[in-house]
């Protein structure tokens, strides 16, 4: 669980987050979406000690990370695994050795124990035969996979997702939401998605927080999505004319 209580965060003078207290429950995949500006990257940030935070608290299940000195946040970072917009794989390793790249910064596992562990990642992204294969050998949709399989190397508590969909065609987008969502199950993991795609709320929204102009604006699930009078939030939904017509289709 990471919870986030009235956290306040500025640039030059100007507020970016005003007052935002959420929880993101483990097991869940918990969906941070809004309007590009609206905040939710900050928080993101915010959230992994990227940026710090004028005000507030940040816990880690019983962890105060908003208090924890450069050292303990090090050490606790371990925990974590990211997928980055766009995978950020490294071009000049392989799929195997980009899998690795976690286990040689920060375990002293031996070369087999690595290798079965990096076999275990790929097996469970659903990929097989590209351990050899460079990135720009692979499709977008197995570069993902790739960059989730890297960012569950280490056996993470916490999993963070920015635009995870990013630059990928719906059914591809749609495999990938699935990925991060059979992973957050077997795993056990706390799963935080940054993304403005409605799409991924329809498939896998346990729950929704809402960020509107550095605010929290509405939280909930998708089932709430679609019952919602919250008029901000609907101006954010009926911009995507897919999903508004899902809400429509689902009224009442």
């Amino acid at each position: 669980m990471i919870e986030v209580k009235n956290i306040v965060k500025s640039f030059d003078g100007k507020k970016v987050l005003n007052d935002i207290s959420a929880r993101f429950e483990n097991g869940s995949t918990n969906l941070i979406i809004g309007q590009r500006g609206s905040g939710k990257t900050v928080l993101l940030k915010s959230i992994l000690g990227l940026h710090e935070v004028d005000s507030g608290k940040i816990f880690y299940d019983d962890r105060e990370f908003t208090k924890m000195n450069q050292k303990a946040r090090k050490i606790m970072r371990q925990e974590i695994g990211m997928v980055f917009q766009g995978g950020a794989l490294f071009d000049s390793l392989t799929v195997e050795q980009n899998i690795r790249f976690p286990l040689d910064m920060f375990t002293f596992q031996s070369t087999k124990e690595k290798q079965q562990r990096v076999d275990f990642c790929l097996e469970h992204v659903n990929i097989k035969g590209a351990h050899k294969l460079f990135p720009s050998e692979i499709s977008g949709g197995m570069q993902k996979r790739v960059a989730i399989a890297r960012a569950i190397a280490l056996n993470p508590k916490y999993l963070f997702c920015d635009e995870p969909n990013s630059g990928l065609d719906p059914e591809t987008a749609t495999r990938i939401d699935k990925l991060i969502q059979d992973i957050t199950k077997e795993f056990k993991i706390t799963t935080i998605i940054n993304t403005h795609d409605m799409n991924s709320v329809i498939e896998i929204g346990e729950m929704v927080l809402f960020i509107n102009s550095g605010q929290k604006c509405w939280e909930g699930s998708k089932q709430n999505i679609l019952k919602t009078d919250n008029s901000e939030l609907n101006k954010f939904i009926f911009a995507n004319k897919l999903y508004a017509q899902f809400k429509q289709n689902n009224k009442g």
